[in-house]
């Protein structure tokens, strides 16, 4: 029903459309082409539709084609039930223009909310990466640096070898030194023992070869020597004097 009244609808411009066509071309041919050219190019009709269209249908319709063309294109769409008249439609279509006005409105708000957003998230990554990496250098540096302490005990148990090395050469010249001082000693009680005996010995040897001696003497005979003894220093005095 609705697609007879709006085709019914469009037949009273068409026939208006038709009778102006005939004048038109009953007009001379100047005032045609005046006609068909539109005063300010680049300007839009109803809006949004370009000079430029209603030019090309100038040319090849008249002036009525556009408009004849918008009332057969509504009318076949609703014919058609392309375009649904039903509340559903003009819901989503109000949904439709909510969304791009949305998008238009609060997409660069959005945008850049989302974009700071990521910002510190990235951010937030990048210090936990320059972080991990910092802690990952920090441990590089203290296992270098414990491997230098190790190179350190390394050497350091080479000096302590060395020192308990010297510490047993001091050990061995100690007690080397104890056993010479050992030696000496008894050594030197063995000689001193030698010593003690050789003395004993020639003491009781003259003591014997003494008492020997002043036994074989007579009182008579000990008497001379004596006299001979006097004698003999007062002859040694008296040649010290005269000298």
């Amino acid at each position: 029903m609705f697609s007879r009244a709006a085709l019914l609808t469009a037949q009273r411009p068409l026939a208006v459309a038709a009778t102006r066509t005939a004048a038109s071309a009953a007009a001379p041919s100047g005032a045609i082409e005046r006609r068909q050219r539109p005063e300010n190019p680049g300007k839009v009709r109803l809006g949004f539709l370009p000079e430029e269209w209603f030019q090309f249908f100038y040319n090849k319709t008249g002036v009525t084609g556009p408009y004849t063309f918008g009332v057969g294109l509504i009318t076949y769409l609703c014919s058609k039930e392309i375009y649904v008249m039903e509340h559903e439609y003009y819901s989503g279509l109000s949904l439709g223009i909510m969304a791009v006005i949305a998008v238009k409105k609060l997409g660069p708000l959005i945008s850049k909310w989302a974009d700071g957003e990521i910002d510190k998230i990235e951010s937030e990554w990048k210090e936990g990466r320059e972080a991990e990496l910092k802690v990952l250098s920090d441990a590089i540096e203290a296992e270098k640096k414990e491997q230098w302490r190790a190179d350190g005990a390394l050497l350091l148990m080479e000096a302590k070898k060395e020192n308990i090395a010297l510490q047993l050469e001091a050990a061995f010249r100690e007690r080397a030194m104890n056993v010479y001082s050992e030696v000496k000693r008894r050594l030197d009680y063995q000689v001193e023992c030698r010593h003690v005996e050789r003395r004993l010995s020639q003491k009781h040897m003259v003591n014997w070869i003494t008492t020997n001696v002043l036994a074989s003497i007579s009182p008579q005979q000990e008497k001379e020597t004596l006299n001979k003894c006097i004698a003999d220093l007062s002859a040694l005095a008296l040649r010290v004097k005269s000298a």
